[in-house]
């Protein structure tokens, strides 16, 4: 009898270690479900009909399609600007970019030179911030675009490490056709106002005041002749020392606060930062982490590698595009390799919409595809917001799911800091919602009953996805001019602009219905819809209640923050001379 109650205790000793062993596991699946690792993978000027899972036939994304067919893809899944520093600042922040003054008010609307002192604000708080405070390691592989300095070249105010990164390997701003020999020039436009047109100017001048003078009809002193000539070479001098400087002073790689390539090299470009990407992974792969890929690719200059070049069916931008999906097979079987699938969500998504002005002087298409989309880059139809966005988190998120509600690249700021434990900034309005109920299917709306569409700082267009409707309606105050007449594009300017004669105002306002005319190419009436003016009146209504919650800041692309200053010009240290810029620590 005694030995029975012995053995009877020893079980019931037993089964409690069992149950708290048991508690304790699943305490543990809980933590690591609401804290996994976190991989953001971001195309540059990608365009959604790009890809293979969301249609292409032809440009070949075996990886991306990967990444969707083991997860969710979202359809209606928009960037918050059509352009790529707006755009990255409302991810980076999950707010509007006009809300942190990353949205300009004049026509150049990116940061194109490094020593600008412009810049995602220093009170901003990214979600490498967010992580960083839970315990999480971060990096962020490839382009920033979002500042470096602010009032000397050694603050580094506006650099990735200051807005929560651990590791930063990349580029500081952009790829531009300038940065590569032979790809032309962004600045054509600009060259000709500033450049050819004043020299034509002062040689009509000189010619006719020469004439005027040996008839007779005008005494013109010698010194005019001199000023004019002297003003005629500074020109264009200066105009060739730009054309000279600006690879190196512009187009570098750093490593951190370091630079280590200047100018930088496109040799195996793509292959370095995958390098880097998967040693990140492999170094961290025993606590969470945050990896942020952000490709330089499609972006033009158009670049590849020996093992791409010359093999799609879509000249250099899609070598370049089959290229960058190389990369994302990499990240995925280096995290299968490692055991971390089922502990990391997994993001792919682009910018914004594909630039399709991008065209040679020959006619080589050198910008993505939009799908059936109208419009693209710099502009806000749906071929310059519509993204491809691709969630995957095995066990987590159901895969092979499709989910046509309108959506944000702004939702990915709130959805990451709700799965790392960190709660929202109290202080601060957070346009981005959680995107989790969404994606396991708890929720079968999107939280965004409006979206705002920004071109630059003014506000473009809305768009209202009634409660109890599947009517998703969208309505714009102003719409680009495209040319020549006819295009799907602005292709005299490059990029279509947010003002003045470059746009068409509306009113009473362009209204789609989005659900049944996704390419916005029949505009609504009255007559077509019964209940157009109701519409538009909701419409305008929360426009106008949106724009109060608008603070005035500081604007981070105003023409003095634009502009290049020679105090902020980063070089190499080991340069013999200020000018010549050029090292390369890579090799």
């Amino acid at each position: 009898m005694g030995k029975l109650r012995l053995d009877t205790a020893q079980e019931k000793g037993k089964m409690r270690v069992f149950y708290l062993l048991l508690i304790f596991l699943c305490g543990a699946q809980s933590y690591t479900a609401s804290r996994p690792n976190i991989v953001l993978l971001m195309a540059d000027d990608l365009g959604v009909g790009d890809p293979g899972c969301y249609g292409n036939k032809t440009l070949r994304t075996p990886n991306i399609d990967r990444l969707a067919n083991g997860g969710v893809k979202l359809t209606q899944h928009l960037a918050a600007s059509p352009l790529c520093t707006p755009s990255r600042a409302a991810f980076m922040t999950g707010r509007y970019p006009v809300r942190s003054g990353m949205a300009s008010r004049s026509l150049i609307g990116v940061f194109i030179f490094t020593a600008c002192s412009g810049g995602l604000p220093t009170n901003e708080i990214t979600f490498a911030k967010l992580l960083k405070n839970q315990g999480y390691s971060t990096a962020l592989i490839g382009k920033w675009h979002l500042g470096v300095n602010c009032y000397n070249k050694t603050d580094f105010c506006h650099h990735p490490l200051r807005h929560g990164f651990d590791y930063f390997y990349g580029l500081p701003t952009t790829n531009l056709r300038d940065c590569k020999p032979g790809e032309g020039s962004v600045f054509t436009s600009a060259s000709r106002w500033l450049v050819f047109i004043p020299l034509q100017i002062i040689g009509i001048a000189v010619l006719t005041l020469g004439v005027l003078h040996f008839l007779g009809l005008l005494h013109v002193p010698i010194s005019v002749f001199i000023c004019l000539l002297l003003l005629a070479s500074l020109i264009l001098i200066l105009f060739l020392c730009f054309l000279h400087y600006f690879r190196p002073l512009n187009c570098f790689l750093m490593k951190n606060f370091d630079i280590i390539q200047q100018p930088m090299s496109y040799d195996n470009l793509t292959q370095r930062l995958t390098t880097e990407a998967v040693q990140f992974i492999q170094q961290n792969a025993e606590t969470p982490f945050l990896l942020f890929l952000s490709f330089i690719h499609v972006h033009t200059a158009l670049f590849s590698s020996k093992e791409f070049a010359h093999k799609s069916k879509h000249g250099r931008y899609g070598d370049a595009a089959e290229e960058m999906d190389w990369s994302v097979g990499q990240i995925l079987n280096v995290l299968d390799e490692l055991g971390l699938a089922n502990d990391t969500l997994v993001y792919f998504t682009s910018d914004h919409g594909a630039h399709v002005e991008e065209v040679t002087t020959k006619g080589e298409i050198q910008g993505g595809s939009n799908g059936i989309y109208k419009g693209g880059k710099s502009n806000n139809w749906e071929g310059g917001i519509r993204i491809p966005g691709i969630f995957r988190w095995p066990g987590v998120i159901q895969a092979g799911l499709e989910i046509d509600e309108p959506t944000s690249n702004m939702d990915i700021f709130p959805t990451i800091a709700k799965l790392a434990g960190s709660p929202l900034p109290e202080d601060r309005i957070i346009d981005g919602r959680d995107l989790m109920p969404l994606l396991q299917g708890e929720s079968q709306r999107s939280e965004h009953e409006f979206l705002f569409h920004y071109c630059n700082a003014y506000l473009n267009a809305v768009r209202w996805h009634p409660q109890n409707s599947t009517s998703i309606w969208k309505a714009f105050f102003f719409t680009p001019n495209f040319n020549p007449k006819g295009a799907n594009g602005c292709f005299s300017t490059h990029v279509c602009m947010c003002y003045g004669n470059y746009i068409t105002h509306h009113d009473p306002p362009l209204l789609f219905d989005i659900s049944k005319d996704p390419s916005e190419r029949n505009p609504l009436t009255p007559t077509t819809e019964p209940r157009f003016h109701e519409i538009l009146k909701v419409m305008q209504e929360a426009s106008g209640n949106h724009t109060k919650t608008l603070p005035e800041v500081p604007n981070q692309l105003s023409p003095g923050n634009s502009l290049w200053k020679p105090w902020l010009q980063l070089c190499c240290q080991s340069s013999s001379s200020a000018l010549s810029c050029q090292c390369d620590r890579e090799k």
